[in-house]
């Protein structure tokens, strides 16, 4: 099932995402999917007459890996982590398909970084892997925007990865999909600049999920992004950046000066 949060004749909605590719349509429904029960209104509206709006904004956080691909790992010169790399992006980051993500000044290499993200549903803690499924709500796509050059210059990673706008959502939640082998591809102003698969993850989402939760507590909404494959480069004002996972759906948004 796809899930959508979106505005229609302003006012905003939760709806199911039903029909061919082409001529889908979203069926509206009552409540919010993450939280409560839902049920149909019966109103249906063309997918293209409406504003897709990222179809979760974390109550708490957004939830990061580093080095998660090798190849990644190794484009950068870096090793592949023994453990997950984990770093937080705050709820401030997160914008919507079709909206900007802001160029900001104290940087001059600001890179994209296409990624399957991962949706929770419930409240979690100590979760073991088998089982994981229970408190993963669903899959969406990103985009780990990065400030390479303050990444290497701090001792950490926080505003390298924190500006506003610096993680991009959507199109939808994708709830029934496996993930152990999507492709991940990133175009820039049309032209391919990443193309991996899920199934190069060093540490699998399961183990993401295990690990983290022995960390810390997740909460329902909050977002994992499972790491980037090989590829990630710089983008400018005036550029458009797109990121599909097999089995989700496409984000696109502009890249404007701050």
């Amino acid at each position: 099932m796809r899930i959508a949060r979106f505005t229609y004749e302003n006012s905003q909605y939760f709806g199911v995402i039903e029909g061919d590719p082409g001529s889908e349509v979203v069926a509206v429904v009552e409540g919010d999917p993450m939280y409560t029960p839902v049920k149909p209104t019966g109103q249906h509206v063309p997918l293209g007459d409406v504003k897709l709006l990222a179809p979760v904004i974390p109550r708490s956080k957004v939830v990061g890996i580093g080095r998660n691909y090798a190849d990644h790992a190794a484009e950068l010169g870096n090793d592949v982590p023994a453990e997950p790399l984990l770093f937080l992006k705050p709820n401030t980051t997160v914008i919507s398909p079709g909206d900007a993500i802001g160029y900001p000044a104290q940087s001059t290499e600001v890179h994209y970084e296409g990624e399957l993200a991962v949706v929770i549903g419930r409240l979690c803690r100590d979760v073991p892997v088998e089982r994981v499924p229970e408190v993963i709500f669903g899959y969406t796509v990103g985009n780990d925007v990065t400030a390479r050059d303050l990444q290497r210059s701090d001792d950490q990673w926080t505003r390298a990865k924190g500006f506003d706008t610096f993680c991009p959502l959507g199109p939808w939640i994708e709830t029934d999909l496996d993930v152990s082998d999507l492709a991940v591809t990133t175009t820039l102003n049309g032209e391919t600049k990443q193309a991996g698969r899920t199934s190069q993850m060093v540490h699998k989402v399961p183990d993401l999920v295990a690990y983290i939760t022995s960390v810390m507590t997740l909460l329902p909404g909050d977002v994992i992004l499972t790491g980037t494959p090989a590829g990630v480069g710089p983008m400018k004002p005036g550029d458009a950046v797109a990121v599909t996972v097999e089995g989700i759906g496409t984000l696109t948004n502009s890249v404007v000066a701050r």
